[in-house]
């Protein structure tokens, strides 16, 4: 069975994950606050390698400077005495009513005035704690109404938002990467940069692309519709997956932020193997955090909170267990084989090859038999997904 997790997995919880107090838009807490030094003390005796957090979960918004130094001492006292890091941090523009309709692209000059200070003073902290990414979630930066927001408006003022700190990184030379966290809906009707291929497209209209990358959430692309592992997989493609939020979700309904795996376990264990195993290339794909944004149920009590945390761990090196043993079966092998996936790496151009050179080839579409793919030469795709799920079921 799977080993205990170490801080070497590089397993992360956000302070609002483990923090949260069962509050939804139907009832308030079930759970009294969580002290952020309680915290870090319980996930590093669990085995995590990281806290990361809002500024608003750190210190409360509209905090005084010194309420605020007095929370960021305790928590880096913490992290000496445990060795926990923070290797990433978000700024809170969602929550205080002044972000009611977002920060970066809120219809009020003044509102996205104040957005921007308060994000450059968490780049800040940032640098202070040794993170070295910086999440932006829009969870405001959207409309309910089409007629409310002009989009290309928007769009032009989050770029603005997105040049200015970077800039502001460079000039400071804190080597902070920032990644945007695509999700389609709620709390806004729309939110905009919904999915990651959204936000890749909105990346290549930056001043400096090269500083700004994704982090993708499970729920976030599922809740769309989408298959996540597919998403991942073009995130790495163009270079992007600088962060990854871990959860569960099931169909498309509500964020339920699901414990990792307690949804659709299919797809969780094609992310793992894709994340470890880089699929048919067989190397590891991503070396960054594995960031877990779950909620703990309302349901549970403080020690229910830890028992979900640990779950989190557990399920991903289950998986990350028997993804290993798929990849080694000689039966998978010879399927994998059967299924030409690893021939969709080889080039359909030969080297130097010109379409003059292609036309040229009688194989490629004379002498080319496509009835032969009627009633045979199957793939054997079925057979291939049998495996993975015996595989996953522990039944191989």
């Amino acid at each position: 069975m799977a080993d205990k997790p170490t801080p070497a997995d590089k397993f992360t919880f956000g302070l609002w994950t483990v923090g949260y107090n069962g509050t939804d838009p139907f009832g308030g807490p079930t759970r009294p606050p969580l002290d952020t030094v309680h915290a870090v003390e319980r996930l590093a005796e669990l085995g995590a390698y990281g806290l990361t957090f809002h500024d608003d979960d750190l210190f409360a918004f509209g905090s005084t400077e010194d309420a605020r130094r007095t929370e960021i001492d305790r928590l880096k006292a913490a992290l000496a005495a445990t060795g926990l890091k923070v290797p990433m941090i978000t700024t809170n523009l969602f929550s205080a009513p002044v972000f009611k309709d977002g920060g970066f692209t809120s219809n009020d000059r003044q509102v996205r005035r104040y957005a921007l200070r308060k994000v450059l003073r968490n780049l800040d902290l940032a640098a202070e704690l040794g993170a070295e990414t910086f999440v932006m979630w829009g969870g405001r930066e959207g409309a309910e109404y089409d007629a409310a927001k002009d989009v290309r408006s928007a769009l032009s003022r989050y770029k603005e938002a997105v040049d200015l700190l970077s800039e502001y990184v460079l000039d400071k030379k804190y080597g902070i990467r920032f990644a945007i966290e695509p999700k389609p809906n709620e709390p806004r009707g729309d939110i905009l940069l919904p999915t990651v291929g959204h936000a890749l497209a909105f990346i290549n209209s930056l001043e400096h692309p090269e500083l700004v990358g994704l982090n993708p959430e499970v729920g976030h692309e599922q809740m769309a519709g989408l298959n996540f592992q597919a998403g991942i997989a073009q995130a790495l493609y163009h270079g992007k997956l600088f962060h990854i939020d871990l959860n569960g979700q099931r169909s498309i309904k509500y964020d339920q932020d699901l414990v990792f795996g307690h949804g659709d376990l299919h797809n969780a264990f094609a992310l793992v193997d894709l994340l470890e195993n880089g699929g048919v290339l067989g190397e590891r794909a991503y070396d960054g955090p594995r960031h877990f944004d779950y909620k703990p149920s309302r349901t549970e009590d403080e020690t229910g909170v830890w028992d979900s945390a640990a779950a989190n761990m557990r399920i991903y090196l289950l998986l990350k267990e028997r993804a290993a043993a798929f990849r080694a079966d000689p039966e998978v092998q010879a399927a994998l084989e059967a299924a030409k996936v690893a021939e969709l790496a080889s080039p359909t151009l030969n080297a130097g090859e010109s379409y003059d050179d292609l036309l040229a080839d009688r194989s490629a579409w004379e002498d080319f038999q496509p009835d032969a793919y009627f009633g045979a030469k199957g793939f054997g795709f079925v057979r291939l997904q049998q495996l993975a799920t015996e595989h996953l079921l522990g039944a191989r």
